[in-house]
């Protein structure tokens, strides 16, 4: 690391809910036995021409937050979801409560890909359908606000630092936690809680039917989705959350606080091309952007964390992507067969479960993936169970509609 410009950025506290569970514990647990979140939806069921009834939901006694209500009532379910792992990130880093975030240098990164769509159809149905401001409360502003996570997580837990909102559909959270770094990184700020957020919803569901992108299999939501699969048949929405809190290694080490990995690179563009459809040759661009910030060859990486959503278009163009940064050989697996697709949330989970799987010296497995669509480039699959390793260097990669590519770098710290 000799050379690189700024500070080093360390993980000191991290925490997720999801359709596995609540913390790593049993979200670990669940990655390692194979078990599926993905479940039949019956308000799915409900909508006239949704071809798909499957998501991936997390249990409602998970989102429970011991606060007043006053603190709370501005939050729907995406910003509940957030503040969730963001509590029991605090907690894990030694935070929760300390003067440290109301110091104003301590800030909050934290996406979605909308506010809570409960209260948008709300607010459409009144204006756009009733002509009537009738029965809108004020409080559901918050709630709908694209910036709701963050808002939300800054109100509710003091912190008066820099706020940042990415609102990138799939790239959200990545884009959060890169954000973060690079704000803890340049010495902006010393302190940065940053990740994403999601809530399930019958509008994410139906962005993706109508593109033909979804999984069908109603009848066997056990077997889907199948990223990187032949017979993969799209993806299934799920939702959840998980913040990262990013310290300079100074800051850190000044307060004695334990050290959970290190946020070492970090890359994001744009194809430029086309709003839907993926570019190997963008989302190489942002791999091989993230292995330059990090100064790191591709042959260190020991470990990629895929996006892998089980579409048509996407799994063949990320293989590519990887197969021309990386070659074959690096171990590659996607946490989409057993999350879903938690689009905010996904960039921030499967960072947040790639650090946890480097401490403890595994990597899950793609659920599902028995035979790997020939159409994609030749990858070392980690499949059918986990695979003990030891990881220094991984990358964990998102990609998004409107082209958007992000790639970070995590270490093992040292």
């Amino acid at each position: 690391m000799s050379g690189r410009p700024g500070r080093r950025v360390v993980v000191t506290g991290m925490a997720g809910v999801c359709a596995l569970g609540s913390g790593w514990q049993e979200v670990g647990r669940g990655l390692r036995c194979g078990r599926s979140g993905v479940s039949v939806i019956p308000a799915f069921a409900l909508v006239e021409g949704l071809r798909t009834h499957l998501g991936a939901p997390v249990a409602d006694a998970a989102l429970a937050l011991d606060a007043p209500r006053k603190k709370t009532r501005g939050l729907g379910r995406v910003a509940r979801l957030a503040a969730v792992a963001t509590r029991d990130a605090l907690l894990a880093a030694g935070l929760a409560e300390s003067p440290v975030l109301a110091g104003g240098r301590a800030g909050v990164a934290c996406g979605s890909t909308t506010g809570s769509p409960p209260d948008m159809v709300e607010f459409a149905e009144a204006f756009g359908v009733r002509r009537s401001a009738k029965g809108v409360v004020p409080i559901q502003v918050m709630r709908l606000m694209s910036h709701t996570c963050a808002a939300g997580v800054a109100q509710l837990f003091g912190i008066r630092g820099r706020v940042l909102a990415p609102c990138s559909a799939c790239t959200s959270g990545s884009q959060a936690v890169g954000a973060g770094y690079e704000q803890v990184r340049f010495g902006q700020q010393d302190v940065m809680v940053c990740g994403g957020a999601e809530e399930l919803h019958p509008i994410a569901a139906a962005i993706f039917d109508l593109l033909q992108a979804t999984s069908t299999r109603n009848d066997a939501p056990g077997t889907t989705p199948r990223p990187f699969d032949r017979a993969r048949d799209g993806l299934v929405v799920g939702e959840g959350a998980a913040m990262l809190v990013l310290e300079s290694l100074e800051h850190a080490r000044a307060r004695g606080a334990e050290i959970l990995g290190e946020v070492v690179g970090y890359g994001t563009n744009c194809d430029g091309s086309h709003p839907t459809a993926p570019d190997p040759e963008g989302m190489a661009g942002a791999l091989r952007a993230a292995l330059a910030d990090a100064q790191l060859g591709a042959g260190e990486v020991d470990y990629v964390n895929a996006h892998a959503t089980a579409t048509e278009l996407g799994d063949v163009a990320e293989s590519q992507a990887t197969a021309a940064v990386l070659g074959d050989g690096v171990p590659v697996s996607s946490l989409k067969g057993h999350l879903g697709h938690t689009l905010g949330a996904c960039g921030a989970l499967e960072a947040w479960a790639t650090l946890e799987m480097m401490r403890e010296g595994w990597l899950a497995p793609t659920l599902h993936l028995t035979d790997p669509d020939p159409r994609c480039a030749p990858l070392d699959h980690v499949r059918g169970a986990p695979r003990e390793a030891r990881v220094d260097v991984a990358m964990s990669n998102n990609f998004a509609f409107g082209g958007v590519n992000t790639s970070l770098i995590l270490r093992r710290f040292a």
